[in-house]
């Protein structure tokens, strides 16, 4: 067998890996222990983000004519990719926390959303929240005055109603001059 027609199911593999991918982050992993990199793999799996490692030329292939293309100038050394398909922002979030204790761990760059990030970019999108915890900040901030608001209905029926209010003044009645 030719060697094209072995690495073309790999090349495919990459390709189904980012189509629809809302994210891919490329990393140099050089330098982690293998304790480090079951962590770091344990990690992403459980945030649903794919982390697999490739030859450059095969990723190279696999990237022609997407989104992701912007990142072959990069493929040098060793190199992974974490792809998720549900949030963005988790590959970038997941790795930057971890290279914090890892410090071999090196963001390269990354495409979110069908733009291109270096690392700086990367480790800018790392620092956003995950959706749904923006979305349990969104519905706290919509909670919170409707909670206040109940809670002072509260104490006042607790209180016995509102304080007494002053009896309305009689009108002075009216004397007739003539």
């Amino acid at each position: 067998m030719a060697k094209v027609e072995l690495k073309q199911p790999v090349v495919q593999e990459i390709s189904d890996h980012i189509k629809d991918a809302q994210s891919v982050v490329l990393v140099d992993y050089r330098g982690l222990t293998v304790d480090e990199d079951t962590q770091l793999r344990k990690q992403l799996r459980e945030a649903g983000v794919v982390y697999k490692v490739y030859k450059n030329t095969l990723m190279n292939f696999a990237f022609k004519g997407t989104d992701f293309e912007s990142m072959s100038s990069l493929l040098e050394g060793p190199n992974a990719i974490a792809v998720s398909k549900d949030d963005a922002t988790a590959p970038a979030r997941i790795l930057a926390k971890f290279a914090k204790g890892a410090p071999a761990l090196e963001l390269k760059a990354g495409v979110v959303e069908g733009t291109f990030y270096d690392a700086d970019g990367i480790k800018a999108i790392a620092s956003v929240p995950s959706r749904d915890e923006l979305l349990s900040k969104f519905l706290g901030s919509i909670q919170s005055p409707i909670a206040n608001f109940a809670r002072v209905i509260s104490q006042i029926a607790e209180q016995g109603g509102p304080a007494d209010a002053p009896a309305e003044e009689a009108a002075p009645a009216e004397t007739e001059s003539n």
